[in-house]
């Protein structure tokens, strides 16, 4: 995968947070010297968080995140700060930018309470350095401390150091998480089954089929790509049996019927939870379908908004096969994008998509939502299988390598 196509899930995020007009769009459009920001001395310019994709070295692929301030006023002021919170779920590191002719305000000590709640790695730019004497008043100098740097966005003072502070804060967001490459070897075949009906984007395959596909690619193993009624013709020209196969989770039933007990079998969505998500958490949610009673409510979550077709998975396949499955009437409710609620109290069971557009970091804060209110959060693929009874068979692939 090119740096410059990478996916928005896969990419490092950095968020800039602080107080209004302590500089924090002009530190951006230095940190990129790009003018990704709009500038100006009145306070509150940056209404909503503004993101843009880049590639900056030495980090390679980020998405760099520019916030209102926190100390924004009134009624929609409160809704910018509610958008700021969001941001931290999703960014990997945190920029707190501070006045530095004013220092280190409550607001901002706030703003480092939050991340330290989170365990979000952050670096404390004190901001103006050219309008900053050596000693400002009795006692107070310029001395940086552990984790902090004074630069000036205006006269570009101490950027590219700032830059290397964040590349040495960088891990691999993933954990050390792979989608496939850690189920297969050098030379194993592997078995893509992506059916083209209505739902698949026209000329393309979906995101998670091109980075599973990529990932086969990068282990030097063979990716087969195949639809369900060439799964018998596939297995039969073949070499040697397939180290697996992976299918779209909306064809599990016809795929477990087609591919022999012996050939491993998982989907997609299942790689994903493993990927991003907690796959432990997903299958035994799962389960709970089966306890709950009617008018039960169900959150079906997805991470993308994308344009939805007239058979859409999360708002018609999936509620109605719920239904039929279980044989009880169910009140559904949906989120997508950015809008996953923060108060779950009232739902029973929450069905999360498998995240291809989500960073770990934000798919795990999600899970945690769910945990913290007590309940139970599974995926599409899950909750498919347990639907279908092939949950143990196609879970078997994944589990002791979450």
């Amino acid at each position: 995968m090119e740096l410059s196509s990478t996916p928005r899930g896969e990419r490092i995020y950095i968020g800039f947070f602080g107080m209004r007009n302590a500089g924090k769009s002009s530190v951006v459009n230095a940190f990129t010297n790009q003018e990704i920001a709009i500038v100006s001395d009145v306070k509150g310019t940056t209404t909503d968080p503004v993101y843009k994709a880049m590639e900056l070295l030495p980090l390679g692929p980020v998405m760099i995140v520019d916030t209102p301030g926190m100390d924004d006023e009134g009624e929609l002021g409160l809704l910018r700060i509610e958008k700021c919170k969001e941001v931290m779920a999703k960014v990997d590191i945190a920029i707190l930018v501070v006045d530095g002719t004013l220092g280190m305000t409550d607001g901002d000590r706030v703003l480092k309470k939050m991340f330290e709640e989170r365990n979000l790695p952050y670096i404390t730019v004190y901001n103006k350095l050219d309008l900053v004497p050596q000693r400002i008043g009795k006692g107070r100098t310029r001395e940086v401390v552990q984790d902090s740097i004074w630069v000036s966005a205006s006269d570009k003072i101490n950027i590219n150091d700032l830059k290397e502070m964040v590349a040495h804060l960088v891990v691999d967001p993933s954990n050390g998480r792979r989608i496939i490459s850690d189920l297969i070897e050098e030379g194993d075949i592997v078995v893509l089954v992506t059916p083209i009906d209505e739902a698949a984007p026209k000329g393309r395959l979906i995101l998670p089929q091109q980075q599973t596909l990529r990932d086969i690619l990068d282990s030097n193993a063979i990716g087969v790509v195949t639809q369900v009624d060439q799964i018998p013709q596939v297995l039969s020209s073949l070499s040697k049996p397939p180290k697996l196969v992976v299918t779209d989770s909306q064809a599990f039933k016809e795929v477990n019927e087609l591919v022999p007990e012996e050939i491993p079998l998982t989907s997609f969505s299942m790689l994903f939870a493993r990927y991003k998500g907690d796959l432990g958490e997903a299958i035994l949610s799962a389960r709970f379908l089966d306890t709950l009673e009617d008018g039960a409510r169900i959150l079906i979550s997805e991470g993308c908004t994308h344009h939805r077709q007239c058979n859409d998975i999360g708002t018609v396949k999936l509620p109605k096969m719920i239904e039929k499955t279980t044989g009880k009437d169910f009140h559904f409710e949906w989120s997508s994008g950015d809008s996953f609620p923060d108060d779950l109290k009232d739902f029973d069971l929450v069905i999360h998509c498998g995240g291809c557009m989500l960073n770990p970091r934000e798919m795990m804060h999600r899970i945690r939502i769910c945990q913290n209110a007590g309940v139970p959060i599974t995926n599409y693929g899950v909750i498919l299988a347990h639907m279908q009874g092939i949950l143990p068979r196609v879970s078997a692939p994944l589990l002791g390598k979450s």
